[in-house]
């Protein structure tokens, strides 16, 4: 893979600029914005999608249209000339990971996906989510334009599935002299990204001593098949160190590397497999995280700090989707983790509290992007506090204060 960001979109292109300086990433192969662009030509999708409430028939009528056969055939190849192994398929939209804008999760993201049919379908569905509430509700946000044109292109990534034993996310710092920031877990990483876990802490400083704040890593995602399933940790591994120290400092160094080929701090995605280190992805940092804190006094719960700032406002316990519609402007979420799907209430809330999950996840991110308060894996906070009470989060600090907790 040599993709340029022009034709493939900022994802691959990354990861196409990261293979030509000699870093590890997998192999794989890049369906262009032409691909894509040629199958909503047939679909007419300015007819559809004039207007932002026919932004749901757009997303239908790409799901709906089988994956033209040149590009069903270009896949075959592409997969036969990889082995056919198990696949990732993953999103590369065409202002998608930038400075400016992460699109953190916004977009759709396959693991093991096997064979040319189900490949198809997992790059159909890519193209689709252009048009998810999700990344609708995202673009909004950041001032974009919802329109079919040639700025809202979408390219796929299909690189080999790697089962990772450990995977994690990595912040390279803005200043050489400051400290690296290591999220790590056991099995794939949509668990850290996605803050299903509350995953291992290390800071990496300068001159390479490593602190780290080991977590109760409780579950794990692994590959079974064309499945991926989640299993709890054996007790006895859950709170042992998923990375050692010089782990730790070798994948710090791999992330000066990163940020060396782009000129500025990165957000990176990492995977090791039988010992091997693997950059799964690199994108700019949009607003990096705050530093740890000490626990605080025994009155307040004390989490993660996940996003600067503090408010006070009113606790809404969200659960899931069936609770969405509860959910008023300026309400502090109180959840057990988020999903890209909830990027929507990032909107309207005022801060958000989870029970797990770490800084550098998709939960953590957009919210800095948005600039409210977060703070992050606080045990049972969903039992803790409660629905309708007052509280005050401080995302700096990684404290709330509820006049019930």
């Amino acid at each position: 893979m040599s993709a340029v960001a022009d034709t493939c979109g900022g994802k691959a292109g990354t990861l196409g600029a990261l293979l030509r300086a000699g870093l590890p990433v997998p192999d794989g192969f890049v369906v262009p914005f032409a691909a894509y662009l040629a199958a909503v030509r047939e679909l007419d999708l300015g007819r559809l999608a004039g207007e932002p409430d026919d932004l749901d028939a757009a997303r239908q009528a790409i799901e709906a249209r089988p994956v033209h056969t040149t590009v069903v055939d270009a896949l075959g190849r592409a997969l036969g000339e990889l082995g056919d192994p198990p696949v990732a398929v993953r999103s590369s939209a065409a202002n998608e990971d930038t400075g400016q804008a992460s699109a953190a999760g916004q977009h759709e993201s396959f693991l093991a996906v096997h064979g040319v049919s189900e490949v198809a379908d997992a790059v159909r569905a890519c193209w689709a989510s252009l048009f998810s509430p999700r990344a609708v509700h995202y673009r909004a946000a950041a001032g974009g334009d919802d329109r079919p044109s040639d700025d809202l292109v979408m390219a796929v990534i299909v690189q080999r599935h790697l089962d990772a034993e450990v995977s994690g996310v990595m912040f390279t710092p803005a200043d050489p002299k400051d400290t690296t920031e290591i999220e790590a877990s056991w099995g794939l990483g949509p668990s850290v990204v996605g803050g299903t876990v509350t995953p291992d802490a290390y800071r990496v400083a300068a001159d390479g001593s490593v602190t780290r704040a080991v977590a109760d890593k409780r579950t794990r995602l692994d590959r079974r098949g064309k499945r991926l399933v989640m299993s709890d940790v054996p007790t006895r591994v859950r709170d042992r160190p998923a990375i050692d120290d010089a782990t730790a400092t070798r994948l710090a160094q791999l992330g000066k590397e990163i940020a060396a080929v782009f000129g500025g701090p990165q957000d990176i995605e990492w995977a090791i497999v039988d010992g091997r280190t693997w950059v799964l992805q690199a994108r700019p940092v949009t607003a990096a995280p705050p530093p740890p804190s000490p626990s605080g006094a025994s009155d307040i719960l004390t989490g993660t700090p996940g996003s600067h700032g503090t408010v006070t406002g009113t606790a809404r316990i969200v659960r899931g989707p069936g609770d969405f519609a509860r959910v008023r402007p300026g309400d502090i979420l109180i959840c057990p983790f988020t999903n890209p799907a909830w990027t929507p209430l990032l909107r309207i809330a005022a801060g958000v509290v989870t029970e797990t999950g770490g800084v550098l996840s998709h939960a953590a991110i957009v919210a800095r992007e948005h600039a409210i308060p977060a703070v992050l894996g606080i045990p049972n906070a969903t039992i803790r506090l409660h629905d309708d009470t007052l509280i005050t989060i401080d995302g700096t600090t990684g404290t709330v204060t509820a006049t019930n907790a």
